[in-house]
């Protein structure tokens, strides 16, 4: 098979579970860099010997509504496994990554849950992208005391309601971000808000969380609209926001993020109000589909791809360059880095890190491996590019510095940067 990078024609191990229809159904350009997934290089194989390969399984909508998405994470996962397996893997041992994908549906994403524990023997799961998925693999992973580090799943309940002791989310939660941002908002942008959100459990969660802080920091919230996932035409729901009201903020990701864009830009709402919302709609991966209409447009993410401030690091260079190229094979069009490859690549750093620490040997090590995790603090450099972390210890929830933003000529600029303990909102676990 060829290899993107060079051309040339390598040798490679199977290691996917992937069915050979599957396969041939993708693209060439997709096949490259989502086949890194399933297939590495042979002389990786030869380089561990004998070593058996820790198995870390990764849960992926690469079809379905979320697509987009979750191929862009699997190239952060993949940038960390093979960056660890360069260096000599973890305690001299390589990691084997089984990418299954759930078709960005839950009884799928369960059903494979299942499978990667019980026929691939997975030692622990890294991944995960649509929190409705996310939720239905929770009670999968505590059956059978498996570690999973979520890759991107925001649902608030998860660290919360649904806290799981199994369960670690290594970036920011709605919460963290509505505290980092309702102050801005509110003093900078205007005081009365219409809040418009993705309705399933992430949109109606981080409502919620940006609901209480306007009000916290002294705004009103004069209005909501819930749109469901994946709405072609969102018209019907725009054209029924109207009144007084300073500013319009939208929870949306990946196209329907576009979509809010595009129709709340031609219906006239982002112009007769000011216009802001969480980062996932203005996405290094949606700045092409939006074009000029999303010029002014404030945000909030904890990753940008820009080399500034915080992030004007030798660290995130490298980590931006080499994402840079990675994703021109998924997407000719070759977006910049966006949160999900950052998060996905930090996320199987902090599993690394765990492992080495804990000694751990496979899952009946997961105690241990727990425990090491727990409290964590992380430092910015080559495995945390986006910045110094804390992975609590109550609701295993991590906290880092945020970064408001604008889109100007169709790029992002930082305006204010949150650091990690501005961003503190109290736990809300109780593990069972």
């Amino acid at each position: 098979m060829a290899n993107h990078d060079g051309g040339h024609v390598e040798e490679f191990w199977y290691r996917g579970k992937m069915t050979r229809r599957r396969w041939l159904g993708l693209s060439a350009a997709a096949a490259g860099a989502l086949g890194s997934g399933m297939l590495v290089p042979a002389p990786w194989r030869d380089a561990f010997g004998q070593a058996k390969p820790f198995k870390i399984g990764s849960l992926q909508p690469l079809s379905g509504a979320a697509a987009a998405g979750g191929k862009t994470a699997l190239v952060g996962s993949q940038m960390a496994v093979d960056r660890i397996n360069k260096s000599g893997g973890v305690n001299g041992r390589p990691i084997e990554l089984i990418v299954a994908d759930y078709e960005s549906k839950p009884d799928v994403g369960q059903r494979k849950a299942e499978k990667l524990v019980v026929e691939d023997k997975i030692d622990a799961h890294q991944g995960g992208f649509l929190s409705n998925v996310c939720i239905a693999c929770l009670p999968v992973w505590e059956e059978h005391k498996i570690l999973n580090m979520i890759g991107v799943c925001l649902d608030t309940t998860i660290t919360t309601s649904k806290c799981s002791r199994y369960t670690f989310r290594p970036f920011d939660y709605a919460p963290a971000q509505a505290v980092a941002f309702a102050p801005y908002l509110v003093s900078k942008l205007g005081k009365k808000w219409h809040l418009a959100y993705a309705d399933y459990s992430w949109g109606q969660s981080t409502k919620d969380a940006y609901a209480e802080q306007i009000k916290k920091a002294g705004g009103e919230v004069v209005g909501t609209t819930g749109i469901p996932l994946g709405t072609a035409d969102m018209t019907a729901f725009l054209s029924k926001i109207t009144g007084s009201f300073d500013g319009f903020f939208g929870i949306f990701f990946g196209k329907d993020g576009v979509t809010i864009g595009n129709q709340a830009y031609d219906l006239g709402l982002t112009r007769k109000y000011k216009w802001a919302g969480d980062g996932a709609i203005a996405e290094s991966t949606n700045l092409p589909a939006l074009g000029n209409k999303i010029e002014g447009f404030v945000g909030i993410n904890r990753y940008l791809p820009v080399l500034e401030g915080p992030l004007n690091t030798p660290a995130h260079k490298k980590f931006f360059d080499e994402a840079v190229v990675r994703l021109k094979q998924i997407d000719p069009s070759g977006p910049l880095p966006d949160r999900y490859v950052q998060s996905n690549f930090e996320a199987m750093n902090f599993l690394k890190l765990g492992i080495q620490r804990s000694g751990f040997k496979g899952r009946e090590d997961t105690p241990k491996l727990i425990e090491a995790l727990e409290g964590l603090e992380v430092k910015a450099g080559d495995d945390f590019p986006q910045g110094d972390k804390t992975l609590r210890k109550d609701d295993h929830q991590a906290f880092l510095s945020e970064f408001l933003f604008d889109i100007k000529n169709g790029k992002h600029h930082i305006l204010e940067v949150v650091p990690k303990e501005k961003t503190i909102f109290p736990s809300a676990c109780k593990f069972a």
